[in-house]
Formats: structure tokens, C-alpha cells, sequence
């Protein structure tokens, strides 16, 4: 359940009472974790995995009705914002948000707390980034004055002198965020509840991360990427996908002792007990695609030098707080890397019943270091899935549940699509994973105008949905919670 689509007033979920509201719902029904996407602020297309700072958290995210009680904003301010639950405008909340967000700024008082937030110079670079953005109209770093794009002292120097108070509206929005996450986080504590991350393992081209240390990239002179990170052709997609993302040069990063990666994902970890890395196959072999391509036929594979990766890792970080995303198409290497890290991978049950019996996601099948999915952000619903199946997979379908039930409640020979999909979660909480994660959507049964994210698609709703507060209802949290006691999870 992604901050984004918890309910509130003011078009996209925050940190707000609606966090707090969602934990005591989780505990309600039982649960001890709660996963959540990237939280960092999103750019271009929405996705919180196209970040301009992948280190930073999403200023959308910061509660307005937390700024009023501070005195920042009014309730008539607050009240202006106020919009129907719908899916997320983004459009909408750039243009108003930011312009509110600075209306707070100026009547922020600047305690000794923030003096010391700013001093320790934990967002100085990206205040600095986000500056130069803005005052440049969101241009990407590649077209700033060469001084600019090339970090050059004086001219960083310059800039600041300038534009200090710009600098430091952008540090209030990093302090403020920060400020209100750590109260959720230490609810989520109190009320035993461990929250699960995520961190992508590429950044965006123009982000804080490429300008800030371009050699760890692979770009020619002018700092254009040379090289872009995409998948190969497969089953799905004759062409590939070609994400576009700059690929990292390892020899650089090997060079400094992994410093880049260790300090990522140990930062990551201050704002989230456990963490999952996306796309996992990428530190074992990573696609690369010369800049440019029409499509992704044209690429290669490149080894990662992993076992120092992670020996360098592992000094710094508890591996046993990682999780890794270990779909799509795997071979031997990944699976090497798995063992040798420890790390648990990830069973999807939507993927399980298509009749082979071998299929590594059918429950009886699963081990124990893993965790389980009904399905994850880049799925359909459970509900939707099983409404456009073909009369063929759906059968398959059928028998597989029916098979990995035994002994559990789906017994007759006709059995609808909502039992057929309570059933599937049933045997996520009975299946031998460490832990089971469900969506939301598939908790409360929703269809497939719910959908979070579909891949390699621009539609409206990827990033964007909305849950409504008259799906937590206590049913489910009761039903949940049985289940979670049966299967003594």
C-alpha cells in the first residue's frame, strides 16, 4: 500500500493522520509489516522509480493539515486544496502544491533544529540540484551553463550566494518530510508494525545522483549517457524494453570500494526496517543498450564484480534486513547470487497456477526465505485477473488452487471469482514463506481500475490510484486477522 493512494482530502496521500489511521488498521487485521514503493520525490512520468534524488523524500508526502497545526498554513489554505478522491493529478499538484508549499516556507521560523538539519549537509547537494532546476524551469542538468552542469566551485558558489533562500526552501522540504516520516515510522513501532522499503537499483538520467557523480556513469565528455539499461527480447516483448536509465561503470565503483552503493542503501535503511532491492538480476548481469537505440535488440550482457559489491555491502549493512526482486527472467548467476547473499526472494501466487507442476510459485513448492505476493505493484488485481482469463488458464487456474488447497475451504465443483481469489490468499498465509505480503486492492477485492503501475504503458492511472476509506472496512481486517491466526503468521 503506497503512501500515494491512502484517502485523504487533498489529492494525493501524505504523511499524515491517514498513515497513522492505515497502521491501526493493519493492526487491526493482524499484520506486522507494511510495504511501501519508493518514497522519494517523483519527477517526469509520476514513477517513485524515476527519481531527480533517489535519496530524498517525496514533498508531496508532507501533510498539509501537519503544516497547519504548525502554523504554517490556514485552514482556509488547507481547505483550497481539498479535491475528490480520484486518481492522483500530478499535473494539478505541481502547479498548486509547490506555490502552497512555498507559502509555508515563509512564515517557517527557522528553529535551531532546522540549523542543524541544514548544517549537517545531509541535502546540501540536493538543495543545491533542485535550485538550479527550478530557477532554470525545471530544465535538466545537461543543457545548464557548462559551470553549472560541471560543478564548478565558483560557480556553485555564485549560485548559492544568489539564491539562498531558493537552497533553502528545498532543505525545509526534506526537513519537514523527514520530520513527519519519523513519526510514522515510530507509530508503525509502537504498534509492532515493521515497514518494508524499496529501492531502485537504477537512477534517472538527470537526477542528483548523474550530476553529482558522473564518472560512476557511463557518459561521454558532455556527460550524455553512452550507455542505457534496458531488458532484452523475450516471450513478452519482441523488441525488449529499453528503459532509458544511464548504466553504472563498476570499475569506477570498484575503484572507491563500492562507497556510492554502501551509502545508498545504508541511508535507505534509516527510513525503513527492511529493504527491497528492485530488479536484483541487475547485480548479477545487467542489459546495456547503446544510447540512442530505436529499441533494445541491439544490447548486451555485462557482468557486476557482485561478490565485491557485497562484501563491501555487508560491512556497513545487516544483510538480513534486504529483500530481493528476483522476477522476471533468471538464470544460474542470479540464482548463485541469491545463495551466496542469503537474501530472501519473492513468490508470486498469480504467477503459480498455470498447470506445470514444477512452477517454482505454486505454494507447496515455496521456501521458506522468501517472501510471498498475491501479486506486486506491476500487476493486475487478483479480481481483474481472474475476470479476463481465457476459459483455458482459468481452468488451469481453478485445478492448481483446488491442488494446493488439500485440505482448506474450496470444496465445490463451482466456485465463484471471489472465492477463487480469497483462496489464493488463504494459501499465501499458509504457504511456508517467511513472510506474505498482500496488496491492498487484493485484500479488499478490487478490480483492475485500481491497478498501481502496467509496465511499458503511459496510462493515467499507472502511479496514480486512489484507495477510498469505505474499502478498510472490518470485514476484511477481520477476516485477515482470522487467517493470520489460523496460519499463525
Amino acid at each position: 500500500m503506497h503512501v500515494s493512494s491512502l484517502p485523504n482530502r487533498y489529492g494525493i496521500g501524505s504523511f499524515g493522520a491517514e498513515c497513522f489511521r492505515f497502521i491501526d488498521y493493519l493492526s487491526r487485521a493482524g499484520a506486522k509489516y507494511w510495504q511501501v514503493l519508493p518514497l522519494s520525490q517523483t519527477g517526469f512520468g509520476n514513477s517513485p522509480y524515476q527519481s531527480p534524488a533517489a535519496g530524498s523524500l517525496n514533498p508531496y508526502f508532507i501533510s498539509l493539515d501537519t503544516l497547519c497545526e504548525e502554523g504554517l498554513l490556514t485552514k482556509e489554505e488547507c481547505a483550497a486544496q481539498e479535491t475528490p478522491l480520484s486518481l492522483v493529478d500530478y499535473g494539478k499538484l505541481y502547479f498548486e502544491r509547490y506555490p502552497l508549499l512555498r507559502k509555508a516556507f515563509s512564515r517557517f521560523n527557522r528553529p535551531a533544529a532546522f540549523a542543524r538539519f541544514v548544517k549537517s549537509g545531509v541535502f546540501a547537494d540536493y538543495a543545491m540540484f533542485m535550485a538550479i532546476k527550478s530557477v532554470r524551469n525545471g530544465a535538466s542538468f545537461d543543457v545548464w551553463e557548462r559551470p553549472l552542469k560541471f560543478r564548478d566551485p565558483a560557480a556553485l558558489a555564485q549560485f548559492a550566494a544568489e539564491n539562498e533562500e531558493e537552497i533553502l526552501f528545498w532543505q525545509f522540504l526534506q526537513y519537514e518530510a523527514a520530520a513527519q516520516w519519523k513519526k510514522v515510522k515510530s507509530y508503525a513501532r509502537e504498534k509492532g508494525i515493521k515497514i518494508i522499503g524499496d529501492i531502485p537499483i537504477y537512477t534517472a538520467y538527470d537526477s542528483l545522483e548523474v550530476w553529482r557523480n558522473p564518472e560512476l556513469f557511463k557518459l561521454d565528455g558532455e556527460l550524455r549517457a553512452t550507455m542505457v539499461a534496458g531488458v532484452p527480447p523475450d516471450y513478452f516483448s519482441e523488441s525488449g524494453q529499453l528503459w532509458g536509465n544511464p548504466v553504472f561503470d563498476y570499475a569506477r565503483h570498484e575503484a572507491d570500494g563500492f562507497r556510492w552503493w554502501t551509502e545508498r542503501v545504508k541511508a535507505a535503511l534509516e527510513n525503513y526496517d527492511y529493504l527491497r532491492i528492485d530488479h536484483f538480476r541487475g547485480l548479477d548481469r545487467y542489459y546495456e543498450i547503446p544510447a540512442g537505440s530505436p529499441d533494445a535488440k541491439n544490447g548486451r550482457w555485462v557482468d557486476v564484480p557482485h561478490d565485491k559489491l557485497f562484501a563491501a555491502l555487508f560491512e556497513k549493512v545487516d544483510k538480513r534486513r534486504i529483500i530481493a526482486e528476483d522476477l522476471g527472467i533468471l538464470d544460474d548467476g542470479v540464482y548463485e547470487l541469491l545463495e551466496k547473499t542469503g537474501f530472501p526472494g519473492m513468490s508470486v501466487l498469480s504467477f503459480a497456477f498455470n498447470g506445470d507442476k514444477a512452477n517454482k510459485y505454486l505454494p507447496e513448492n515455496i521456501e521458506k526465505n522468501s517472501v510471498c505476493y498475491t501479486g506486486t505493484h506491476d500487476n493486475d488485481t487478483l479480481r481483474s485477473l481472474l475476470e479476463h482469463m481465457s476459459a483455458w488458464d482459468k481452468n488451469n487456474f481453478v485445478v492448481g488452487v483446488k491442488n494446493s488447497l488439500h485440505a482448506f475451504r474450496l470444496n465445490r465443483k463451482a466456485v465463484s471469482d471471489e472465492d477463487l481469489a480469497r483462496a489464493v490468499v488463504e494459501l499465501g498465509f499458509a504457504c511456508k514463506a517467511d513472510v506474505f505480503v498482500l496488496p491492498m486492492q487484493d485484500a479488499a477485492y478490487l478490480g483492475g481500475e485500481y491497478r498501481m503501475n502496467e509496465p511499458a504503458t503511459d496510462k493515467a492511472q499507472n502511479w496514480s490510484v486512489r484507495i477510498g476509506e469505505e474499502n478498510f472496512t472490518f470485514a476484511v481486517a477481520k477476516r485477515l486477522k482470522t487467517l493470520a491466526e489460523r496460519h499463525a503468521r
